[in-house]
């Protein structure tokens, strides 16, 4: 394929929104629900121009096709800050591919339109039309609400070329140029196309695109060739101008300090830019200057804000050495420049804001007075335009300011640095992708599901407990899960570190839900239980009455099988009956766990002998399963007094026992980073007499195992986390550690502690050991069970050891794991058995019908969890309507269309070639691993493109007929016409009848 973008000619582009608008109420995507239409007597004045609304689009991917901006429009933007134009330009300027990565904080390395400057010039000229058209025949607005600012750079000499100066021209006033012609001709000679769009309503548009200019130079470019160029705009092309000011402006080390007291240390400065770039004091004196000569000209100039900030590429997350940061983590620099730039001009300084402006904070600058504000990361993100509609009805009762409020917008600049949107841990940084392969259709796919060990049906729950039908919640949570009192509790929710929501603002309250509707139902749904009776004469024995047995036995005896479970000890549940404290979690919960397990008619046979015999119990058993946990610490390699240490384990069992009666001094350390090493820290500091409680960890907390929540909690108690430290010894009541610094990653991707020469001691009366558990392999090779050469069990993918019908399940598969990877060990195992037996299992999915309007009226909405009450409504439901492609392409390539036979699903997603330049946004987010742009059904509109392609898809020959050339799933080109029997799959065939007879104005 083609990463070249290929412009929509414009009598296309108008038959396209008319038959789209017609047959889908659509137009580019965007249903006309999310149309905005501006209510409001209040308007405002910019450089002579009246508005609906004071933003829009910053000058980048979505401001550089008419598309863009007819979509920009219809959700409410009407400043329309177009994409930046250079002399280099088209096949001269080379752009790395992929360009853009918005995952969290935005990073790209494009900073200019790829388009001919004639090219864009078309774009923008075709697009000012179509906004006029639409603006009547929508009945948006009786007279033009919105505004063009052009954007140029990067030097006098490129801005001065015949090019550049062609365009600027052309903008001022284009009533002479061939693409202005052709478009008013079409329009003219079509009129009969439009309901409400007349002839005396294209006889008043004006030619006069933009009278308003926004300077972009580059980094290092000097403040002597900044004020030239501003000059020349000013006096010989009499435009208001913008200048783009940068982060840089501000100093290394505040953007340093600033950047690491909000979590982005992991992002490298390059210092020569702060070296080089226009500082702040000689920023200051050229724009007095400029504002005069300006005011001497009935002009106007102000500061746009900001420019993005260079930094290094460390890890390959775009090509090149440098990319250019943007988004939330630009915010409290951009703000804080704001402010010091309005206090030093008393508030007359008129400011265009760009730095991560979205949902969270765009009331709050606009309230300052800061006027027009534009954004671009918040609408690469899902949601996409659909964001901009919010973002509007937002600001509709705040009122424009002439002058800005020097004091609230100072107050707003200390606030960011606290503001929790903006903190890098407000959205969490596990990997967001699923282990599976985007396929070609039926790619609707619900994160937290498949994120989840037991794959529960989650939007289906979901959905129930926000009607309050909490019986069927239930009945629904239960066909996976054997414990769901205990991980409605303390479950690490998986699920949410998958859902979609977090692209938006916060995951959807899972685990919350699903309490919900265990405190409302557990009680009814076992007080129903009975037994089912038994559908075969086999036997199954799980050895281990914790959370993986307990499924293993729930599970295989609800589908019909005699299960019998053996225990060590008087209870069951294991660690979380034995070891964690009751401050997280009730024996309520426990118990009415257990006891649902109970009523299926399982057997319970307490405090058996550990040492159980395989040989022995095939003689009474069919299946065995080993689920006897992990309980051996490991023990710490220290050079001096290792034996003074006590096991987080034994210390754990003691303190849920009897509190009361442990002493453990006034400091107690914690040597560990996982969730057993959280839950010692957070007991010890219960502890009577204990004063403080460190967690020694050999690398930094952001890279702890432990579930960020609980780390959270830990903090909350007054827990001090010691990073980077690698104990020594214990002796007389202190530890030694050494002083370790990170290296590069190792195996699991974190980077490597290595040591340093440094000693550092701790006051440590006690000393607890959390560095994970293992399991007894004794007992497992007195059986004959294979190990590995990690002393665990070798199974195969089914749980199997080497000993046939003999499967293992839980802590002892390979170490200390979660309780619903426990359970998920369970599913799996208990599905084998009955699979061998040949019998059916009832981990069927459950079809929850939803009101497909209400879910599209979520989009693009953000909202934080308020009470659990609502909670529901902030969920996706993703399996029914994923689009998450859709939403985040800025030119609208991918798009959803209708397909109402062959698929499992009716909506399916295709791509535009055409449309698209590869900018990679859309891999971004799709929660496959894959793009949709290489991996989804394409469509061509040229035959080159097609060619040096290896997508599957088409490009029709002949309409008429229905003739295309088509690249099949396996890779191979074949010639089909439409009708044709076994040439190509019912899938495909399906999808290009379907876009030839209704969807024909894509082709």
């Amino acid at each position: 394929m083609s990463d070249k973008m290929r412009p929509i000619s414009f009598e296309k582009m108008v038959i396209w929104i008319l038959k789209e608008f017609s047959e889908q109420e659509t137009i580019f995507g965007i249903h006309k629900n999310k149309f905005y239409r501006y209510n409001n007597e209040k308007k405002i004045k910019l450089f002579g121009d009246t508005l609906a609304t004071i933003i829009g689009p910053a000058a980048g991917p979505n401001s550089q096709l008419a598309q863009n901006i007819v979509v920009s429009y219809l959700t409410g933007s009407r400043f329309i800050e177009l994409k930046t134009v250079q002399i280099l330009d088209g096949e001269d300027l080379p752009v790395s591919k992929p360009c853009i990565l918005a995952s969290d904080e935005c990073y790209n390395v494009e900073w200019s339109t790829e388009l001919t400057v004639q090219g864009a010039f078309d774009e923008y000229i075709k697009a000012w039309f179509l906004l006029h058209v639409l603006m009547r025949e929508l009945k948006i607005s009786q007279e033009r609400d919105f505004m063009f600012n052009m954007s140029v750079g990067y030097d006098l000499e490129g801005i001065k070329s015949p090019k550049i100066d062609g365009f600027i021209e052309g903008m001022k006033n284009a009533s002479e140029t061939k693409i202005w012609k052709e478009c008013y001709n079409f329009l003219t000679s079509h009129i009969e196309l439009f309901t409400h769009f007349t002839i005396d309503d294209l006889m008043h548009v004006s030619p006069i695109i933009s009278p308003s200019i926004t300077l972009s130079t580059l980094h290092g470019c000097p403040p002597q060739e900044i004020e030239r160029i501003v000059n020349y705009l000013i006096k010989d092309k009499h435009l208001h101008t913008f200048i783009k000011m940068n982060p840089t402006l501000l100093g290394e080390k505040f953007v340093r300090d600033t950047l690491d007291e909000m979590g982005y240390d992991y992002i490298k400065l390059n210092a020569h830019h702060f070296q080089n770039d226009l500082k702040y004091n000689d920023g200051v004196a050229m724009l007095k200057r400029l504002i005069a000569l300006a005011k001497d000209m009935d002009l106007e100039v102000g500061v746009k804000l900001t420019n993005t900030l260079p930094v290094k590429v460390l890890n390959e997350e775009l090509p090149g050495d440098e990319m250019y940061m943007s988004g939330r983590s630009l915010y409290p620099l951009t703000i804080t420049l704001a402010s010091l730039l309005a206090k030093d001009f008393a508030g007359i300084l008129r400011i265009s804001y760009s730095g991560g402006a979205d949902y969270f904070n765009i009331d709050k600058i606009h309230e300052t007075g800061i006027a027009p504000i534009t954004f671009a990361t918040t609408i690469l993100k899902p949601g996409g335009y659909e964001r901009i509609t919010q973002l509007v009805y937002k600001l509709e009762d705040i009122d424009s300011y002439s002058l800005i409020n020097t004091k609230k917008l100072e107050q707003l600049a200390k606030q960011a640095l606290n503001d929790v949107h903006h903190l890098k841990t407000f959205r969490p940084a596990e990997n967001r992708l699923l282990d599976l392969k985007l396929p070609l259709y039926d790619c609707f796919i619900a994160p937290c599901t498949n994120g989840c060990p037991v794959n529960h049906q989650i939007p289906e729950y979901i959905a129930l407990v926000g009607e309050k039908k909490y019986d069927e919640a239930f009945s629904i949570i239960v066909k996976d899960n054997a414990s769901p009192f205990i991980t409605g509790t303390i479950c690490d929710h998986q699920c949410q570190y998958k859902c979609s929501r977090l692209d938006y603002d916060q995951s959807v309250e899972i685990r919350n839900m699903k309490k919900m509707a265990v405190l409302n139902a557990q009680d009814g749904f076992i007080e129903k239980l009975k037994p089912v009776n038994l559908r075969s004469s086999k036997k199954v024995v799980v050895i281990g009455a914790g959370p993986a047995g307990l499924s293993c036995a729930l599970f295989l005896r609800r589908n019909g099988l005699d299960v019998t479970v053996m225990e060590k000890r008087d209870k069951p549940y294991g660690m979380v009956e034995y070891l964690i404290p009751n401050f997280r979690i009730s024996q309520e919960a426990i118990d009415k766990d257990f006891e649902l397990v109970k009523r299926q008619g399982v057997k319970f046979l307490f405090g058996c002998n550990e040492n159980y015999n395989i040989e022995s119990l095939k003689n009474t058993y069919d299946y065995i399963i080993l689920a006897t946990g992990a309980w051996i610490p490991r023990q710490i390699d220290l050079i001096e007094g290792k034996e003074k240490a006590i096991s987080a384990i034994s210390f754990l069992e003691k303190f849920k026992a009897d509190k009361e009666n442990i002493h453990l001094g006034k400091q107690v350390c914690i040597i560990g980073g996982g969730d057993v090493a959280i839950d010692a820290a957070r007991c010890a500091k219960r502890v009577s007499g204990v004063k403080g409680v460190s967690i020694v960890y050999r690398r930094i907390k952001a890279l702890m195992p432990a579930s960020k929540e609980e780390i959270n909690l830990a903090l909350s108690d007054g827990i001090v986390i010691k990073e980077l430290l690698s104990p020594v010894s214990i002796k007389e009541g202190k530890l030694a550690c050494y002083q370790m610094v990170l290296g590069e990653p190792d195996a699991s991707g974190r980077r490597r502690p290595e040591p340093t020469e440094e000693k550092v001691l701790m006051d440590a009366d006690t000393v607890i050991v959390a560095i994970g558990e293992s399991i007894d392999g004794n007992i497992l090779k007195s059986n004959g069970i294979d190990l590995n050469g990690l002393g665990f069990p070798k199974i195969n993918e089914n749980n199997e050891t080497n000993i046939a019908n003999v499967f293992v399940a839980g802590d002892m598969k390979k170490g200390p794991a979660t309780v619903v990877k426990s359970i998920a060990d369970g599913k799996l195992v208990s599905k084998v058995i009955l699979n061998k037996e040949g019998l059916t299992h009832d981990f069927y999915k459950v079809n929850i019908s939803v009101n497909e309007q209400l879910l599209y009226e979520r989009k693009g909405i953000l909202c934080d969890p308020i009470n659990s009450e609502t909670e529901s409504k902030r969920c996706l439901s993703c399996q029914k309507i994923c689009e998450l492609c859709v939403d985040v392409c800025p030119n609208r390539a991918n798009i959803v269309i209708q397909v109402d036979e062959v698929f499992n699903k009716r909506h399916q997603i295709i791509h535009i070639d055409g449309m698209c330049n590869e900018c990679g946004n859309c891999g971004v987010f799709c929660p496959y691993e894959g793009n949709p742009y290489q991996n989804k059904m394409t469509v061509f509109w040229d035959e080159s493109d097609f060619n040096t392609s290896s997508n599957c898809g088409f490009i029709v020959i002949n309409q008429e007929i229905g003739q295309c050339k088509v690249r099949k799933e396996d890779g191979r080109v074949v010639n089909y016409t439409l009708g044709q029997d076994d040439v190509v799959s019912k899938e495909m065939e399906k999808i290009i009848d379907t876009c030839i007879n209704y969807y024909q104005y894509i082709l």
